[in-house]
């Protein structure tokens, strides 16, 4: 594992955490742990978490302490698992646009201090998280795992599955949640999975069309890459197509909450399918993704709103 090789400006013996004149900005930091991802994640465990308290009658007030586990336990392993992600993609980062400015990438945190950042986060919230429940703890750990190895370390570089491979990290902490509270399976939070699952390949894809030469510069093999735009787009209709059944299996939620994300993801499919008509695809690349962005604030509000 080729990780430790040195970056301009970093101190070759690894013993420092900053390298020479550096001085760390809130942006840098936002940057090493990504805390748009940490962000987006935590409202999911805390969905989860609230619709297990919904379907178990447990009493948010009487397990706010469970809370304060899980959501400080989540957001640590998934700060750790990101700051791992910046350690070994420090060579490639550097050469795309969007990811060129993290201090891993400029050499303003030294590479081993990352790693052990990294690790030492993971662990602590792995720590904290079996204090809300063994479960929790097991299925962070899970997700961690598909992040930083399947995916980071073994598919990014090599397959365009890498996108499916990634999804399963971004799809347990509504799972997290519902552990925290109740350990047994239930259909509602499987099926909240699945939607994180199949939701993160359109997202992922219409990403990569519109980063599309930056991922052929860092030689990532994203499927709009290797496989042309016209694929990309047929993948991202029929993953879309995939979500419209899957809200039918929430019904417990109420006709309201499957009424709206059913005109969710009939109105995703309808943007999806116009991708085969509009000349211009890095604008309807936009529109899949602006809409993808805004697909689990409607869900997270919809679920909300059918459990109040």
């Amino acid at each position: 594992m080729e990780r430790l090789e040195a970056v301009p400006g970093q101190s070759d013996s690894g013993h420092h955490v900053l390298s020479k004149n550096s001085r760390l900005t809130i942006a840098d930091i936002k940057a090493f742990v990504k805390t748009g991802i940490i962000n987006s994640n935590l409202m999911m465990v805390f969905a989860g978490y609230w619709l297990a308290l919904h379907f178990s009658d447990a009493s948010f007030w009487a397990n706010w302490n469970i809370l304060i586990y899980t959501m400080f336990g989540s957001g640590l392993v998934i700060a750790g698992g990101c700051i791992l992600n910046n350690w070994f993609d420090s060579d490639i980062d550097p050469v795309m646009e969007r990811t060129k400015e993290r201090p891993t990438a400029t050499g303003q945190i030294a590479l081993p201090a990352t790693l052990i950042i990294g690790t030492g986060s993971t662990i602590l919230g792995i720590g904290i998280l079996l204090l809300a429940s063994t479960a929790a703890a097991i299925i962070a750990l899970t997700g961690w795992f598909a992040y930083v190895v399947l995916y980071t370390i073994w598919t990014k570089r090599r397959y365009t599955l890498n996108t499916a491979v990634g999804s399963l990290s971004g799809a347990v902490p509504p799972l997290i949640g519902w552990a925290a509270v109740d350990s047994k399976p239930h259909v509602v939070a499987v099926v909240l999975f699945l939607i994180m699952f199949i939701w993160q390949t359109p997202h992922f894809l219409a990403l990569a069309m519109k980063k599309n030469e930056e991922y052929k510069a860092a030689g990532i093999p994203m499927l709009p890459a290797v496989y042309g735009f016209a694929f990309a787009k047929r993948q991202i209709v029929v993953y879309i197509a995939c979500l419209l059944p899957l809200p039918f299996y929430m019904a417990e939620l109420g006709t309201a909450f499957v009424s709206i994300m059913t005109v969710l993801n009939t109105g995703w499919l309808i943007t999806g399918l116009a991708g085969f008509i509009m000349k211009n695809e890095l604008k309807w690349a936009n529109l899949i993704f602006f809409y993808s962005l805004n697909y689990l604030t409607v869900l997270v509000v919809a679920m909300f709103i059918a459990t109040v």
